[in-house]
């Protein structure tokens, strides 16, 4: 008895042990299986975004909101850029600095109040020096006054669908400052929106300019720009509060990323966790992109013309590197069409694929409209015809 009683609990040791090791083997290979970062970013929070699509390549506490230093001002540019656009204002517009801009402290190019200088140099000034002085008096000459910017930039927020931000000034200076806030996410976005305006780029690829016919040199603060392959930009920012944050933008090979890095404890951190996120998505993603052109037309049957003009839509898709040359492109359009046709109406479809599989589609539009060919006009083209026959 005794030994039958030592061999069951023998026997059930073993067992234990046995589902004991097989547990933790399943465990393990369950949280292989998730969808971890490749590495981890030494800053309170970081992302890297392909511009063109918008694609998320890492992200670590994307959406907290933090404070920003003088990053802000990718959205303070953001505005006054878009107010050129739209032509509430000029690059050639003299502005008159006030006293309150010429208060500014932090990074400054030393404005005196009632100089006067022109937006594109204070544009400049904001890009390259990051100067706080420049970013408010462009603030008030394009809303009128700080306070009035701040809620247009708090608008422009929402209607970007910015999650994480809240702004209380134009410039990241946070002595003062209650929630003024602008998640890493929240600044991708909005840097993606800011450098398609190619002189934030001409400015913030920049090492060193000048203003004042030269007496004031302006140095870039961003130091990627000068030591980094392919860097185009774009701003830093630094307080006790925020530490020290970037965003930061490069292209290769037709690819554009952009790294944003909030929180690190030093600059040196900021700079190498930044060109560390750059360099993951060069070695391991491509774009592909497809521009927009016209194609072969198509035949319309019972329409005032007998061709009908069609154009393939812009495509890009970011992609890992090595199956960027295995992607296949496939076309499904009808030979003729029936009018009548709507100019942007969809004819086809642009079918791309990996391996069999598709990985996206891109429309075939119409760049014309054609209308349904009226009785009057059909005898007049049969008339024309037999008069003139081919």
């Amino acid at each position: 008895m005794k030994k039958m009683v030592s061999m069951i609990l023998a026997l059930s040791f073993c067992l234990f042990c046995v589902q004991t090791v097989w547990a933790s083997g399943i465990e393990g290979d369950n949280s292989a299986d998730v969808d971890s970062a490749p590495f981890e970013v030494n800053a309170k929070s970081a992302i890297l975004m392909e511009a063109k699509t918008g694609k998320i390549l890492f992200s670590q506490n994307p959406d907290e909101p933090l404070a920003p230093a003088s990053v802000t001002k990718v959205m303070t540019l953001l505005l006054v850029m878009e107010a050129v656009k739209e032509n509430v204002i000029s690059l050639d517009d003299k502005v008159t600095i006030s006293e309150y801009a010429a208060s500014m402290g932090g990074s400054q190019v030393f404005l005196e109040a009632g100089e006067q200088f022109s937006v594109k140099e204070l544009i400049k000034c904001t890009v390259i020096s990051s100067a706080n002085d420049a970013a408010v008096a462009l603030a008030e000459f394009v809303h009128g006054s700080e306070e009035a910017f701040v809620k247009k930039m708090n608008e422009r927020g929402k209607e970007l669908g910015l999650t994480g931000s809240n702004f209380e000034n134009v410039t990241g200076l946070d002595d003062t400052t209650v929630n003024h806030t602008f998640s890493a996410g929240d600044i991708a976005k909005v840097s993606r929106e800011l450098i398609t305006f190619p002189l934030i780029l001409e400015y913030s690829s920049t090492w060193m300019d000048s203003i004042r016919d030269g007496a004031f040199t302006l140095t870039n603060t961003n130091r990627l720009v000068r030591f980094y392959p392919g860097a185009t930009g774009l701003k830093t920012g630094s307080t006790s509060k925020a530490k020290f944050c970037l965003s930061a933008t490069a292209e290769r090979d037709g690819m554009t990323l952009i790294a944003v890095v909030l929180g690190a404890d030093t600059r040196d951190i900021r700079n190498s966790e930044t060109m560390r996120l750059l360099d993951f998505g060069f070695a391991n993603y491509a774009l592909y992109h497809v521009p927009a052109s016209d194609m072969s037309p198509i035949y319309v049957t019972g329409g005032e013309n007998d061709t009908l003009n069609i154009r393939k839509e812009e495509f890009s898709l970011v992609i890992e590197k090595g199956k960027k040359g295995r992607i296949k492109e496939t076309t499904e359009l009808p030979t003729t069409i029936s009018a009548p046709v709507k100019i942007g109406q969809q004819i086809g479809t642009l079918i791309y694929s990996i391996d069999g599989e598709t990985v996206g589609t891109s429309k075939i539009y119409a760049s014309e409209g054609i209308e349904k060919i009226t009785f009057g006009a059909m005898f007049l083209k049969i008339l024309q015809t037999f008069l003139h026959p081919s």
